[in-house]
């Protein structure tokens, strides 16, 4: 089971050097974008959808949009044909996509359609950027952003939402030296991702739910699929931080059969449950005990 999943992870060393030299610089302001968005309009574009339409589709070459600061009210996705697209903005602070989408805004959605942010193309990098659904937990789930793009990598990124706060739908993704928040579940998937040197933040959910940090959706044995956390920190947000004994906190629950999930070299506060991962009992009435890896 590890072995199948170590063929489909990603880490930095399978990203090119071109991009792997410009993750690494501290300072933006020496890249030079191809495309330049600004609410004030000191920019090609005003809004972040605009620039992408103006983007190359299926370019073999790395296309950069800078997004300067501002909150951008948008929902954005980068479509399959937009291959190898850059965005970073001027911090995850300062550059902010948002929306507000729950399961329980009224009408007929999805979980994956309330997401305000999804990329699906190859190769899509994400930098000093912020990423947020602001639906609140009694809309339950509402989707921060959702990933289908391989290979795909986000630095310096905040991802905070509440329940499904990150969907890795598919295809290798890594992220390095983000914050993500959320409550249940917050970061599920069916991919194979790594997540870095960031920070992952739980939130305060309503009142009788408990929070789930990673729900692993592997379907199959020989799925090289999985969700690995390596050296960052787990910690409660200042809401909850009083009354973090009284509102149980898991690491994991299996969402499908053979749910992998692996967290490693990493802090762990106070208020993570000592026995670390909850069963969750699927359709077919089985908690998947037997099949699930978990370490």
């Amino acid at each position: 089971m590890k072995e199948t999943m170590q063929k489909g992870i990603i880490d930095a060393h399978e990203l090119t050097a071109k991009d792997r030299h410009l993750l690494a610089r501290i300072d933006n302001s020496n890249l030079k974008p191809n495309i330049v968005v600004a609410k004030d309009g000191n920019g090609q574009f005003k809004t972040i959808g605009a620039a992408l339409a103006a983007a190359p589709k299926k370019s073999n070459i790395r296309h950069m949009i800078y997004i300067k600061a501002g909150i951008y009210d948008e929902y954005i996705t980068v479509d399959k044909q937009y291959t190898n697209i850059m965005m970073y903005g001027d911090g995850p602070r300062k550059t902010i996509v948002t929306g507000r989408k729950g399961v329980k805004n009224g009408g007929r959605i999805t979980t994956w359609q309330t997401a305000t942010f999804s990329a699906i193309g190859n190769g899509f990098i994400a930098k000093s950027m912020g990423f947020q659904n602001t639906a609140g937990p009694e809309k339950h789930e509402a989707v921060a952003l959702r990933i289908q793009s391989d290979k795909s990598a986000f630095f310096n990124c905040r991802i905070d939402a509440y329940q499904d706060t990150l969907y890795n739908q598919a295809n290798r993704q890594l992220f390095r030296n983000c914050v993500i928040s959320g409550t249940i579940g917050f970061i599920f998937s069916d991919s194979p991702i790594v997540i870095q040197n960031s920070l992952i933040i739980v939130r305060r959910p309503m009142d009788n739910q408990f929070n789930i940090v990673t729900t692993q959706g592997k379907d199959f044995i020989d799925e090289n699929t999985g969700t690995i956390i390596q050296n960052c920190k787990i910690v409660p947000e200042q809401k909850l931080f009083n009354d973090r004994f009284k509102i149980a906190t898991f690491l994991g629950r299996p969402w499908k059969k053979f749910s992998t999930t692996i967290i490693m070299e990493c802090i762990l506060g106070d208020f993570i449950k000592p026995e670390g991962w909850i069963l969750f009992e699927g359709p077919d009435k089985v908690n998947y005990e037997e099949t699930l890896y978990y370490a």
